[in-house]
This record gives structure tokens, sequence and C-alpha cells, in this order.
């Protein structure tokens, strides 16, 4: 099953999502802080689940008859 460059694109997307969430949780140095609390664990989940989405996904095959 290649990828195709809606795969890639997912993928880069989430990657990013990920790489926004560490950067958010490293610039506040608070422990108990809203950003590194909330906001950081959100933005990690939901760029993980993006990657496992871009990994799964593919096109519908077209029935051709």
């Amino acid at each position: 099953m290649p990828f195709e460059s809606r795969n890639y694109a997912l993928m880069v997307a989430g990657l990013v999502v990920v790489g926004i969430g560490y950067a958010i949780m490293a610039a506040e140095q608070e422990l108990d802080g809203f950003l590194s609390l909330y906001v950081s664990p959100i933005l990690l989940m939901a760029g993980y689940l993006e990657i496992i989405y871009a990994i799964v996904w593919r096109p519908k095959d077209v029935a051709t008859d």
C-alpha cells in the first residue's frame, strides 16, 4: 500500500501539530500553567491521532466494470 500525496500532507500536518504542542509545553516553564496542563496535551493527542490517520488512510477504490 504505497502512500499518496494526501498521506504525506496529513502526516506533515500531524508532525507540525505535535511540534507546536511540545514547543508550547517547553515555552511555559510553570508546572501548573494553563497551556502546559490543558492546551499542550490536547495538541499532542490531536497530532498523534492525525499521524495515525495519515498512515491508515487510503483512497476508496473506484470500481471499473
